[in-house]
């Protein structure tokens, strides 16, 4: 973290954020359908395939919907972050076909967007407490966000903003 700019709370627009989601899925998962499972296969960071990458998006759909969710429903949060290296390699992304995660990691997103999308706005606020940090419910989505568009560049090769 982060991936994100904070955008001060009262001016944070979750339509906004669901919105975006959505032309991200829109967007990338024609262009991941077009990537052949050699092409899936090919490292495209220091360490991670094209699957791993996906596999790590994946991870991170399922640990913030925790955040999103379970913020919505008590005033403050003490989860824990997650080792992205282990839980990629103990989830063998690489043995799973490229069309299952593709599938996988659009309907956990789809899923997101719709939640993001109704979250109560009073909840915005909310802090999970990661480490020494706090971070807002609202930062923890744009972040999200943030977090696909680094690592879909990775994916597609594509220039850092």
């Amino acid at each position: 973290m982060p991936y994100a700019p904070e955008t001060p709370l009262a001016q944070y627009d979750p339509a906004h954020s669901a919105a975006e989601l959505r032309r991200i899925l829109a967007s990338r998962t024609p262009a991941l359908k077009a990537l052949t499972e050699s092409d899936a296969a090919t490292v495209v960071t220091t360490h991670w395939s094209r699957k791993q990458v996906l596999g790590h998006l994946i991870d991170s759909a399922g640990n913030n919907l925790q955040r999103f969710v379970r913020l919505q429903l008590q005033p403050s949060l003490e989860l824990p972050g997650y080792e992205p290296d282990g839980w990629v390699r103990v989830q063998h992304f690489t043995q799973r076909s490229w069309m299952d995660l593709i599938a996988l990691w659009s309907a956990l997103n789809e899923h997101l967007a719709h939640v993001i999308q109704n979250v109560d706005r009073a909840a915005l606020g909310r802090i999970w407490q990661h480490e020494d940090h706090p971070w807002t419910l609202a930062f923890i989505i744009e972040d999200y966000i943030g977090h696909i568009e680094y690592h879909m560049r990775q994916i597609f090769q594509e220039p850092a903003h």
